[in-house]
Parts: structure tokens; C-alpha cells; sequence
């Protein structure tokens, strides 16, 4: 019950919501941007939705228009010469994530569930397999992204996605308890940009950093 029809009943709300109060915030955004780097505004990326099935994640865009599409960020050679000034401030404070709004409330998405990986990120997706996180909508926000994001090796961060995908699926209070638990978590990792890199380290084979 909860799963099924109250989690969607509240992305619903909430993301029309959403889209109700913040066009102001939107157009605010959208001026900076294109101001600071004239071009499209907003950027669409395939993702990896429920069941394992492809979206189009929009976000503000934060990188330059040259930069390589579909290419996490550590791949790319100095990722910072591609960030725009503007875009700096959007990532570290998740402002780019704002238009993902959208998407919760069209479907593709949920405020709470695993990141939408991207389409390439075979580790990631492989990994979630193993814990049935794929089951799921991909969130704004999730159980891994208020405990490292993307601080977290694909290994960690796929065994927090498939906690939260275990006690999803067995509904009821618990599983609410999680959801706003996650979603006001959010909020101090967000003010702070904690976990937020740019890069990753040499030994990690592929983190979990979006492009743009």
C-alpha cells in the first residue's frame, strides 16, 4: 500500500508542489546560466529508471557546452576547467538537481530512492542488482546520498541503495519513517556541500559523480 499508492501520492503532491513555488527560482537560475555561459539552460541525461528502464533526467546545466556527453566527471582530464562559475555553486549546493522536479512528478523519478545511475555505469547497476535496488524509482534524494554521496564506492553506496530497497518493500510505518528520514537528512549534507566531489580518487575504478 504504501509503496505503491501513498510514495506516489506524495511525489505528486509535493513535486507539483514544487513546481507551483519555484518558477521564480527557476527563471532566477536559468538567467545566471545563461548569462554566465550562453547556451541551452537546462541539460538532459539518459538515466537508468525503474526496472532498469531509460529516462531523460533533466538538471541545470552546470558544465560548459564543450564537455564530453554521457562521461561521469572523473573520467573527464580536469573536470574543474569544464565547470562554469555559475554551475560551481549550482553542484555544491544541488540547485542543478532542482528541475528533476519535474521528473517526480511525470514518474520517472521519486523524491526518495537510489540516484539514477547513468546509463553506462555497468558497476553500479550491476551491484544494484544484487540487492534489488533496480526495483525501485530513482530518487532526488536517497539512503546513500545522506551517508557519503558521492564520497561512496559503488560497493557501499549499492549495499545502502538495497537497505532502503528492503525496507521499502516491506511498507507500512517503517518504510514512511524512512522516507522522511532520508528526506530531512538531505537537508544538512545539502546546506554544508559535505560529500560533494569533484573527481574521485585513483583507486576507485568509477564513482558515482554526474556529468553537467
Amino acid at each position: 500500500m504504501y509503496r505503491i499508492i501513498v510514495k506516489r501520492f506524495l511525489d505528486v503532491l509535493l513535486s507539483l508542489l514544487g513546481l507551483l513555488l519555484l518558477p521564480w527560482v527557476f527563471l532566477l537560475i536559468a538567467a545566471a546560466i545563461f548569462i554566465d555561459d550562453p547556451g541551452p539552460v537546462f541539460f538532459r541525461q539518459k538515466r537508468v529508471g525503474l526496472h532498469k528502464k531509460t529516462f531523460m533526467l533533466h538538471k541545470f546545466r552546470s558544465m560548459r557546452r564543450s564537455t564530453p556527453h554521457d562521461m561521469p566527471t572523473h573520467l573527464l582530464e580536469n573536470p574543474e576547467q569544464y565547470i562554469t562559475r555559475v554551475g560551481r555553486f549550482l553542484r555544491r549546493s544541488s540547485l542543478d538537481e532542482l528541475p528533476q522536479i519535474w521528473d517526480i512528478f511525470v514518474g520517472n523519478m521519486s523524491i526518495v530512492g537510489p540516484r539514477p545511475a547513468l546509463w553506462n555505469q555497468e558497476d553500479l547497476i550491476a551491484e544494484r542488482d544484487r540487492y534489488g535496488a533496480n526495483e525501485l524509482r530513482p530518487g532526488l534524494t536517497g539512503w546513500a546520498q545522506i551517508n557519503g554521496r558521492d564520497e561512496l564506492e559503488i560497493p557501499e553506496k549499492a549495499r545502502l541503495d538495497g537497505e532502503y530497497a528492503a525496507i521499502l518493500k516491506r511498507g507500512g510505518l517503517r518504510a514512511f519513517g524512512m522516507d522522511v528520514k532520508c528526506f530531512f537528512g538531505t537537508l544538512k549534507p545539502v546546506a554544508t556541500a559535505k560529500g560533494v566531489v569533484e573527481g574521485a580518487a585513483p583507486a576507485q575504478p568509477l564513482t558515482n559523480n554526474e556529468n553537467k
